[in-house]
């Protein structure tokens, strides 16, 4: 592509993203198409001469677009957010255009130097204590994992990553342990499962009457295990659960992780960002016992995705478990700089920080906290509105920016019905485009859940998704009674 053309073509798409941005609400919420609707639309094989742009970009709209969900419309209530902001968009744009790969300090010095700084910052705005280093991963699943393979090395004396899991079990005398609540995050076994734990060997903890890990059960299943001859090894505690926004007690759980020896890992993919707001520090009380913690600027914090901060508080263990120095990747400033390449799993790095720089730096501390605050209250005000309504009831508490509720009519008391008609209730709303919602089960209770979260949404976006719940739950009703 000429100079001239990529000019011409990049003023475009800039102006279609301000408008898309603006005015997302425009489109269906979620995408309506079918299984094989794209894959039918495109060719079998690839073009053998170049085409032009301009019909790439119109195949883009007829074809690409209608099989999109829109995560940016402000009536996205469906999963925890995923966002972004013009200044993230931005930087995103320039790091692509600057096209480095910042695996080592010499390959971009300024790559690795903007990712350490913007992490201090963000440290600093959620109140972590000293002694916390951080690096950007694409997202909590791999720094969970990172965290459950340093957990393993810790335990293990660095045998597993020197001589297999054979070597490690030997070394430990039994199974490595890993604990977490039943409401953790998905990722925490798919990350025991690929470090070699086994998911036999991970172990649920059970939850209080407030959804959270409860200290005392986990100090149970500690002692039976080393009692049977196993090894515990970590516990990930969670900071803001994916089914309901539970918070572990983490000022419990440390001291008891630290007692026993394990590696405390604390999952705060979307709450680690609520704590920007002094007023909800809590969140986090008792992290100074924690040895890794991850959150997402990408959910919460106008941050394009991908973009996940995870911290540890032994950086050199971190990369004992990571690194590989071939001689093709040693520099003469190895001894002086971080090459944050041995931080991860990924020998390429994307420029990350870039663009949650230019978020920090354009939004400033106090939009961003004013941002999360909004949210927490339209959370709070849904909430109010479920509780002073006949016919719908909370299913759990509301600490964060997600209401978990159902409707429950009055006279139908058998769960299974109840469940049923809460799934067709969630069906008709997302059928009809303008609300997207989804589901849990808690306690194989059939829970709706509204996250907010989105860059765009008010508290109008709110009222008409409790207005849209109410009109579908009186359509079945009248239905179920004609």
């Amino acid at each position: 592509m000429k100079t001239e053309d990529f000019r011409h073509h990049a003023h475009e798409l800039v102006d279609w993203i301000a408008d898309y941005l603006e005015h997302a609400d425009r489109y269906p919420v979620c995408s309506r198409s079918r299984p094989g609707d794209l894959l039918a639309a495109l060719p079998a094989s690839p073009p053998e001469e170049p085409e032009p742009m301009a019909d790439v970009l119109a195949d883009f709209r007829r074809d690409v677009l209608p099989g999109i969900t829109h995560w940016n419309h402000p009536r996205f209530f469906a999963y925890f957010p995923a966002n972004n902001s013009g200044p993230s968009i931005l930087g995103e744009m320039l790091s692509a255009g600057l096209g480095v790969n910042g695996m080592l300090w010499q390959t971009s010095p300024a790559a690795t130097e903007l990712e350490q700084r913007t992490l201090e910052w963000l440290a600093q705005l959620v109140g972590l204590p000293a002694g916390f280093h951080g690096v950007i991963h694409d997202t909590a699943s791999t720094a969970t994992f990172c965290a459950l393979v340093c957990a393993r090395e810790r335990t293990t004396g660095f045998a597993a990553n020197a001589e297999g899991l054979g070597a490690a079990t030997a070394a430990t005398r039994g199974p490595l342990r890993v604990y977490a609540s039943r409401e953790a995050h998905s990722s925490v076994l798919k990350g025991a499962r690929l470090a070699g734990f086994g998911a036999a060997n991970v172990v649920s903890v059970a939850i209080d009457a407030q959804r959270r890990l409860d200290p005392a059960d986990l100090e149970r299943l500690i002692a039976a295990d080393r009692a049977a001859g196993k090894a515990p090894c970590a516990v990930v505690a969670t900071v803001g659960t994916t089914g309901c926004t539970a918070v572990d007690p983490l000022a419990s759980i440390g001291p008891l992780a630290r007692r026993h020896g394990l590696w405390l890992h604390v999952d705060a993919a979307l709450a680690g960002a609520a704590a920007i707001l002094p007023s909800m520090r809590w969140l986090l009380d008792g992290v100074e016992h924690a040895d890794s913690l991850v959150f997402n600027p990408h959910k919460w914090l106008l941050v394009n995705f991908d973009c996940s901060a995870f911290y540890v508080r032994d950086p050199d263990h971190l990369q004992r478990a990571m690194a590989i120095h071939p001689e093709y990747l040693r520099t003469t400033r190895d001894a002086e700089v971080v090459n944050y390449m041995d931080w991860g799993l990924q020998l390429g790095r994307r420029f990350r920080a870039l663009k949650l720089w230019f978020v920090l730096r354009t939004y400033g501390a106090r939009q961003l906290r004013a941002f999360v605050a909004a949210h927490l209250e339209l959370a709070q005000e849904f909430a109010g509105w479920v509780e002073a309504t006949s016919d719908w009831e909370l299913l759990a508490p509301v600490p964060l920016n997600t209401v978990c509720f159902r409707w429950r009519p009055a006279g139908v008391v058998d769960e299974a019905r109840l469940n049923e008609l809460n799934a067709a209730l969630m069906a008709r709303v997302n059928a009809e485009g303008t609300v997207y919602l989804t589901h849990t089960k808690l306690d194989d209770v059939t829970t709706l859940r509204l996250a907010v979260g989105q860059r765009a949404t008010t508290r109008e976006h709110v009222q008409q998704a409790w207005a849209a719940l109410q009109a579908a739950a009186r359509d079945i009703a009248e239905g179920e009674h004609s």
